[in-house]
């Protein structure tokens, strides 16, 4: 019986995810509403996302525009950007909040692509994690005799496989946020 990888190539998918997900809040000098996405505010004695309470769209490719549903907000809104990682400073009218995305600098997009590196790296370890979880749960079969030896190097070898697909995947998405991040 060999191992199944079903489990493993599902984890593998979700680390993938979480991935592209973190990559979303890398600004690249375009406006991207994602990056708001870890933006909570204190809407009446309870966190709450930026998107759950106001309206998020891009005026144009540098700018975004959060008009709140309820404008009594808007200034804890603008608190809750300066106090977030952004590095944007909003500018609010009174009824809507802007946010420009200034040019990068080369030096600023040399740090984002080390950024996107690590984050990169951070992808491809939790992968060689589950990886490392897979083959161990082959050696455990082996050990309790649920499995021939054989079965363990072709269950080994699809864990690999499966890993060494993923870290492409990786490797290919790592490369196009670069890509994105360099030109101007």
């Amino acid at each position: 019986m060999k191992l199944d990888t079903k489990e493993f190539e599902l984890r593998m998918n979700k680390s993938i995810e979480a991935y592209k997900n973190e990559l979303d809040t890398v600004r690249a000098g375009r406006a991207n509403p994602n990056v708001l996405s870890r933006v909570n505010i204190d809407y009446y004695g309870v966190p709450t996302p930026v998107k759950d309470i106001a309206a998020i769209s891009l005026a144009d490719a540098r700018t975004i525009v959060i008009k709140p549903w309820d404008v009594s907000s808007l200034k804890a809104i603008e608190k809750a950007i300066l106090a977030s990682d952004i590095g944007i400073t909003p500018a609010n009218d009174g009824k809507v909040i802007r946010l420009v995305f200034p040019q990068l600098t080369e030096e600023r997009r040399k740090e984002l692509k080390k950024q996107v590196s690590k984050l990169g790296e951070d992808a491809k370890v939790a992968i060689r994690n589950i990886r490392r979880d897979a083959m161990d749960k082959s050696k455990e079969m082996k050990k309790n005799s649920e499995m021939t030896e054989d079965e363990q190097k072709i269950s080994d070898k699809n864990v690999q496989d499966l890993t060494d697909k993923f870290i492409k995947e990786i490797d290919v998405i790592t490369a196009n946020k670069e890509k994105e991040i360099m030109e101007i």
